[in-house]
């Protein structure tokens, strides 16, 4: 089969407007996720109320489980297809997309409803309670009830974009968006239904882009397409993915520990208006943090492809560029946040009574706090992603997981013990610049003694190029 001309591209093409034609779009696609949160956060806040807010932060670790096994199956399918593509193995490459289609239905289900007899007792250990339990309840239940629809469009959103269609995933990302922004206050406000109303319009919005997605795939002028005999599970192509996915499937879950110490520690400091500010706080971060990831999303095929077909001067381009814009990004972020701080998170509750004029006034503290080192994470998320993408998953884990489990989750521990509430928040900021220093450590001896300035061949192999075993 000759090589679509969608993959041409990404051999040819200069890198830099390579990278930019497949980060913007994933941009945007990524800044339309944010926008879920985002948009469901201010609603909540401005109907429902602070403790509403603070329920939804205190559900955030128990959403980012079900992300977590997500990422395991989205992300880890589409770097295994864009290496195998690169590889010029079609054939396997539409067998990763029946294992993405299975594994995301088998994990929606195990994941979403087999948790449900459980799901307030699961609420209540991550710090559910009194005022917050109700609404924290309301919300989760449909959110796991459509886990196994959003799962799958999120996967097979991923592995659009790996297979050459950046614009299209971007799209089906914005008429998910569109769908929730139109949704949320009809069944937040006018229907009365609170809590339940948001998670609803989230879901219905995921579930009109998973049948966007599913249209795109079943074209067969698509180098991925859906055909018969992929749809069968194969060790060696599961093993593959899983492998591949694990470091950000890792990464959300020690996330989502990590969030339940925060919650812990603000109760006891702060209370219930310290978790939902942190919730705040957490939403706009994660804004900026979306963009890098769009960025890091367009880098993937590229960086994937091309070291599937052994052009690994194009890597060291392309992962120098995609480091450069990240830095820039969260740079901007951080200065907005210190000089818009208060305007910021007063979007997030009306300050009509003592309970949103108390949780203002400590997000405003704490985002002031947290964009001191933030200038620092673009570059830190690009890293880990890039090792991730040339199939070398333990390098991320690695990376990942030191940050967070051995500066933030120890910083969190003693800080606050020192320094109060403020020495919860400078927990993060201590782990960002910690983890940016580490991070640049291992890159550069990594880049040093494997891919040398002056030489395009690598000195040892550093992915098994040996053909996916499958039985036919």
């Amino acid at each position: 089969m000759a090589r679509d001309a969608k993959l041409e591209e990404l051999e040819k093409r200069k890198v830099w407007p390579l990278l930019v034609s497949y980060s913007l779009p994933a941009i945007v696609g990524m800044v339309a996720t944010s926008l879920y949160n985002i948009v469901d956060a201010i609603y909540v806040g401005q109907w429902c109320g602070a403790y509403a807010i603070a329920a939804i932060a205190l559900v955030f670790p128990a959403m980012n489980l079900t992300v977590a096994v997500g990422t395991l199956v989205g992300l880890g399918s589409a770097a295994t297809a864009s290496i195998t593509l690169g590889q010029g193995k079609f054939e396997r490459a539409n067998r990763v997309l029946g294992h993405c289609v299975i594994l995301s239905a088998l994990f929606g289900v195990i994941v979403g409803w087999l948790s449900l007899p459980w799901l307030k007792e699961i609420l209540m250990a991550f710090g559910a309670g009194g005022e917050t339990l109700e609404p924290a309840y309301d919300f989760m239940l449909v959110i796991m009830l459509g886990f196994p629809f959003s799962s799958g469009f999120m996967n097979l959103n991923h592995l659009m974009r790996a297979s050459g269609y950046p614009r299209k995933a971007m799209v089906s990302l914005l008429i998910s968006m569109v769908v929730n922004v139109a949704m949320a206050p009809v069944l937040i406000y006018t229907m009365d239904w609170g809590m339940t109303g948001a998670a609803l319009a989230t879901v219905l919005a995921q579930l009109v882009g998973m049948v966007w997605v599913l249209e795109h795939f079943s074209r067969t002028r698509h180098v991925l397409h859906f055909q018969r005999g992929i749809f069968l599970l194969r060790g060696a192509i599961t093993r593959r993915i899983c492998t591949v996915g694990l470091p950000p499937c890792l990464l959300n879950i020690v996330g989502c520990v990590v969030v339940m110490f925060f919650n812990y520690r603000f109760l006891q400091y702060s209370g219930e208006m310290g978790v939902g500010a942190y919730g705040v706080v957490n939403r706009v971060l994660f804004f900026f943090a979306m963009i890098v990831l769009g960025i890091t999303q367009g880098m993937q095929p590229i960086v994937g492809y091309n070291f599937g077909l052994g052009n690994y001067k194009r890597v060291r381009r392309t992962l120098f560029y995609a480091i450069v814009a990240a830095s820039t990004i969260t740079f901007v972020g951080a200065v907005g946040m210190e000089i818009f701080a208060r305007e910021i998170v007063s979007l997030f509750a009306r300050a009509e009574d003592e309970n949103s004029r108390r949780l203002i006034e400590i997000a405003t503290r704490g985002i002031r706090i947290m964009g001191i080192c933030f200038s620092f994470v673009g570059s830190q998320i690009v890293i880990g992603n890039f090792f991730q993408a040339i199939g070398r998953p333990v390098m991320s884990i690695f990376l990942n997981l030191t940050r967070q489990l051995f500066f933030l989750i120890p910083a969190i521990w003693i800080l606050p013990s020192l320094l109060g509430e403020a020495g919860i928040w400078l927990s993060q900021t201590t782990a960002d610049f910690l983890a940016a220093f580490l991070g640049f450590t291992v890159l550069l001896l990594f880049l040093k003694r494997i891919f040398p300035r002056n030489n395009t061949e690598l000195d040892q192999p550093l992915y098994d190029h040996s053909p996916i075993q499958v039985k036919s």
